[in-house]
């Protein structure tokens, strides 16, 4: 068997046995869903990384043509540049990937992760839900199939919004069954 397969077979694995399982700590709850943001929310910082890469190469490849004494120092910043963007970068994904949204039958929970130490959990119970909207907002999103999902209590005063869900009318249509 390719080992893409096997990858994608215990991907769906996981994936069902995720769903319906039983939320750890809440007695009664089952999980119905785990979305994490599309991966396009990811795209300033990785048009931001792009940008500070050339600019960093720029004096390197100058010197290199140029003035050849300075080859050596400008390759010495030039990585030095790199390895703060890899910390960047990482540091983005770290709160993207931790960065998840968990649909119970009895719960919604947004959990934000910014970085390395910053997490925030939001918890809204189903039963306070007045009404769930998406919206699917420019070519971009409509072309790959990502939306923002607003659902708003009772109240009004815990509103939530769930920003870059891929497929957004799955996500709703779940939260309001």
């Amino acid at each position: 068997m390719p080992m893409s397969e096997h990858n994608h077979r215990d991907k769906r694995e996981l994936a069902r046995k995720r769903k319906g399982s039983v939320a750890p700590g809440h007695e009664g709850e089952v999980v119905i869903a785990v979305v994490r943001q599309f991966v396009v929310a990811l795209r300033r910082p990785i048009l931001f990384i792009d940008t500070i890469t050339v600019i960093a190469m720029l004096p390197w490849a100058l010197a290199s043509n140029y003035a050849s004494d300075f080859v050596g120092m400008t390759a010495g910043l030039m990585w030095i540049t790199f390895g703060i963007l890899a910390l960047y970068g990482f540091w983005r994904w770290v709160g993207w990937y931790y960065s998840v949204y968990v649909l119970t039958n009895k719960s919604l929970t947004i959990i934000t992760q910014k970085g390395f130490f910053n997490r925030k959990v939001s918890d809204m119970e189903l039963h306070n839900i007045q009404s769930v909207n998406y919206h699917i907002d420019g070519f971009n999103a409509a072309v790959f199939g990502y939306g923002n999902v607003s659902v708003q209590t009772l109240s009004g005063s815990g509103d939530m919004e769930l920003k870059f869900v891929h497929k957004p009318a799955v996500l709703a249509k779940q939260i309001t069954d």
